[in-house]
């Protein structure tokens, strides 16, 4: 097998590399991490709470991806075997530690060039967010935070979680329904 070079992974689509990666080929285990690491960090801080934990978590999913690359039934859609792997170690890390899951009290990244106003207002906000979402119930969050942060389809989200679809629209309107509520004053 060939070293895969940033340049040549650039054009190797998920399917390839997972199946390079079932196979043996840890650099292009380390090309889908590099690829997909960044969405499945911020659902992890999401649902975990913190950053610490998120960590945590995504060492074990890598582990387990690593050991069950083997596995994944259909390579197209490793990513959401991937992030699948996330949820499952989150919730697991969770329900270990009896967390309620609140949301990371670590600072939110600020635009460059925002004046402090403007980086004031921001953490303002994104603290409201964090405590409406602490109040969601956690399959709630969870589905919220694929969808509008991770960018999950409707049916990867019901397969991730193993519910239906029409239970992901309902549980997503209801998350967001509440959010509204929770943030009426930032209007």
């Amino acid at each position: 097998m060939a070293l895969l070079t940033p340049d040549r992974v650039a054009g190797l689509s998920d399917a390839l590399l997972c199946e390079r990666s079932a196979n043996g080929d840890s650099d292009a285990f380390q090309a889908l991490l590099r690829r997909h690491a960044p969405s499945m960090r911020a659902y992890a801080i999401r649902l975990t709470g913190s950053a610490a934990d998120a960590d945590d978590v995504l060492q074990e999913t890598f582990i387990q991806a690593w050991k069950k690359m083997d596995t994944v039934e259909n390579p197209e859609r490793v990513k959401s075997w991937l992030m699948m792997l996330v949820n499952r170690k989150g919730i697991d890390l969770i329900r270990a530690r009896k967390l309620n899951a609140d949301i990371d009290n670590s600072p939110e990244p600020v635009a460059a060039g925002a004046t402090p106003e403007q980086s004031a207002i921001t953490g303002s906000q994104m603290g409201a967010l964090s405590e409406v979402l602490k109040t969601l119930p956690v399959q709630q969050r969870q589905i919220w935070v694929m969808r509008e942060l991770g960018g999950a389809s409707y049916k990867e989200i019901a397969q991730t979680l193993m519910i239906s679809e029409s239970s992901v629209r309902g549980k997503l309107a209801r998350a967001r329904i509440a959010l509204l509520d929770g943030l009426e004053g930032w209007k």
